[in-house]
């Protein structure tokens, strides 16, 4: 699960020396012997890894003949294999000056190396040169057309570089070793992140777990080892829900399929598992299930901020090694249990590989890294948007210089959207890879959010309650949120800024609480969350409980489709307590003439009535109706907003 940094080009051609073995004695381009025999003792060195005989013997073999152009293909080519890009250039085209049409891959390999260097101009030059070839080998043009596609889109990314400032997140976070995969919080205070510790007696070593840092007045105090959670075996690329109360992570086995601690079973290479905090303490770790996990490698778990979705990477054994790597995503189901996941679209997933993804807390936003699309070569950092149809839109480059010709990967963007966090090896650093901040440039934030807080307690006795609570947005009719308290009735959710929302909360033995809110037109400011404090009413006979979602035109008594969400409820409610009977009262304001208003509550009543008749098949011997019009005033009648809140629909318990 660490972090290497590597160039990530896929040489599955000949290479030029592969090419020079099949070459006949004697007919090399060069009549020099002590050049053939140099040449020669290179090429048997390259065949058995001893690549700095090898590199002796190519530079011998220039030195005897210097327009030996098999020599210095040779050389080339070495170089390049061995991450040495700038002398690999420089002998290309060496090469190329000697005899530009001996070998015309020359163009093409030229052109990797300088892709590996951030030379994108001077690379799509040579690409497109390669290209006019005739008899290019098939495989050879696919590459070189996705090669030439980063070339060119790297050579527009560099003349437009984006506004970045890397600061390191300071000691408290990172150390001599090596710190990657940071998680946050939903209140952007606390970070969970791996660190790779050398083990005992193993040098060349390391076991990968987690540590959490605090933030405090902007500072990340010194990160602390989570005890109950990491073992001898590796632990990996943490994903916190919003609340920080459930972490998904993952967990490689050994060479012997051991995880890390007996209990820990799992059912491949890899596999992703969870633990919940309780009273502060995090609960021994389960394997997410067999939905998730199969024999093949799961890891990068990223759990959205509904509550309900996973996001996670797959890569497909083949052979002991894991290949196409992909982002996958399941939901949970009312049942609690994990859906079988399904791919992301082709905007996401390409035939190259794709890992670190990172599902922001608006749910709209999606960063991943992606060698498949167009690029600054290895693998960049790209983002998507959640489309009004649900799909992910086209991948988005985060541009040069976040994505350089290096990989990078591991990003992740705070709850408030304008600082992301992401691991390098770049100078200046604690030692190997730190966890670096930057300010995320306006076009590459998420959508604004905010978050909420608050608690539930009995309306009675003010002790605090564990509730389900479910959010909904109110104009889509779509769940934002579905989870509960915790043990001392406390909730924490995010949300999506300049919206409006209807809250749910339910508990056996209580009337449930119904309610809406707008964050519309407010200023947001994360910093200062939305409180939102609960009280839950006993189920006692003569309780009566406001209908605070039920909406209807001026004077009529049709219900509004937004209306729906409230019922169902209600409806529920009513079939878990099939005892209960209820009185459902329709009221209005004092304007107009009395008994219109009377027949325009009874009406408005006799609606809600109906619905949960037809939709729920209540026994209409539970219910009953009646309209009120203005006699039972909740406040006086003096005011716009008095009157609104006198205009209103609630029912009342008769016997339970």
């Amino acid at each position: 699960m660490k972090i290497i940094k590597k160039v990530n080009f896929v040489f599955f051609l000949f290479f030029s020396t592969a090419f020079m073995a099949q070459l006949p004695y004697g007919q090399y381009t060069s009549s020099n012997k002590k050049a053939i025999k140099q040449l020669e003792e290179a090429k048997k060195a390259f065949e058995y890894n001893k690549d700095d005989i090898a590199e002796k013997c190519f530079k011998k073999a220039l030195d005897e003949d210097k327009n030996f152009v098999e020599a210095a293909l040779g050389l080339a080519n070495l170089c390049q294999v061995t991450n040495k890009h700038s002398e690999a250039i420089n002998y290309y085209k060496r090469a190329l000056e000697i005899n530009p049409k001996f070998f015309n891959n020359t163009y093409y390999f030229l052109s990797l190396s300088q892709l590996a260097t951030g030379q994108y101009q001077d690379a799509k030059t040579n690409l497109e040169t390669f290209l006019k070839f005739d008899r290019i080998n098939p495989n050879t043009k696919e590459s070189a057309q996705i090669f030439l596609a980063n070339a060119t889109f790297g050579a527009e990314a560099v003349k437009n570089p984006k506004a970045f400032n890397p600061v390191n997140a300071g000691q408290g976070i990172n150390t001599q070793f090596g710190e990657y995969f940071p998680a946050i919080t939903g209140d952007g205070k606390q970070l969970i992140f791996t660190r790779g510790l050398p083990r005992e007696g193993m040098p060349g070593f390391f076991n990968e777990d987690f540590f959490s840092s605090n933030n405090s007045n902007n500072e990340w105090q010194t990160a602390t080892p989570i005890a109950n959670i990491n073992s001898f075996g590796n632990e990996g690329a943490p994903s916190l829900s919003a609340d920080g109360n459930i972490m998904f992570f993952a967990s490689c086995s050994d060479e012997m399929g051991d995880y890390g601690t007996p209990d820990r079973k799992g059912f491949g290479s890899c596999d992703i598992f969870y633990s919940q905090k309780v009273n502060g303490k995090w609960t021994k770790p389960r394997n997410a299930g067999p939905a998730i996990n199969t024999s093949n490698f799961e890891s990068q778990p990223s759990f959205s901020s509904d509550g309900k979705t996973l996001y996670f990477v797959r890569g497909i054994l083949n052979r002991g090694a894991a290949k196409e790597y992909d982002i996958y995503m399941s939901t949970i189901s009312d049942e609690g249990k994990f859906t079988p996941p399904v791919k992301l679209s082709n905007n996401i997933n390409t035939p190259q590989r794709e890992e670190s993804v990172f599902i922001h807390p608006d749910n709209m936003t999606l960063y991943f890294s992606s060698a498949g699309h167009p690029g600054l070569g290895g693998l960049d950092i790209f983002m998507s948007k959640r489309q009004p149809n649900g799909e992910w839109g086209k991948a988005i480059n985060l541009g040069f210089p976040i994505n350089t010709f290096n990989d990078e990967n591991s990003l992740l963007v705070n709850p408030g959207g304008k600082i992301a966090y992401f691991a390098s090896n770049r100078a200046g650093g604690f030692g190997d890879l730190d966890i670096y901040q930057f300010d995320l440039p306006e076009d590459m934030r998420p959508e604004k959010i905010t978050y909420v807080k608050g608690k539930v307690y009995n309306a009675k006795t003010n002790e605090t309650l564990d509730a389900n609570f479910e959010l909904l947005d109110l104009e889509k009719q779509l769940t934002v949120t579905k989870s509960y308290t915790q043990k001392n009735g406390e909730f924490f959710v995010t949300l999506n800024a300049d919206r409006n929302y209807l809250v749910n909360v339910n508990k056996d033995g209580f009337l449930f609480y119904s309610d809406n809110f707008s964050l519309k037109g407010k200023e947001t400011d994360f910093s200062k969350p939305f409180l939102l404090d609960i009280p839950l009413e006993p189920l006692d006979t003569g309780s009566v409980v406001e209908l605070k979602n039920i909406f209807f035109d001026v004077a009529k008594w049709e219900l509004k489709p937004e209306s729906k969400a409230e019922l169902d409820k209600l409806g529920a409610f009513l079939l878990k307590n099939n005892g209960v009977k209820i009185e459902i009262g329709g009221h209005t304001d004092s304007d107009g003439i009395r008994k219109n208003n009377i027949a325009l509550s009874e009406n408005r009543a006799k609606a809600v009535y109906d619905y949960l008749i037809n939709t729920f098949k209540i026994n209409a011997t539970r219910l009953s109706y009646k309209g009120y019009a203005d006699l039972k005033p909740k406040v006086k009648n003096d005011t716009p907003e008095n009157k609104a809140r006198n205009r209103r629909t609630e029912f009342k318990i008769l016997s339970k």
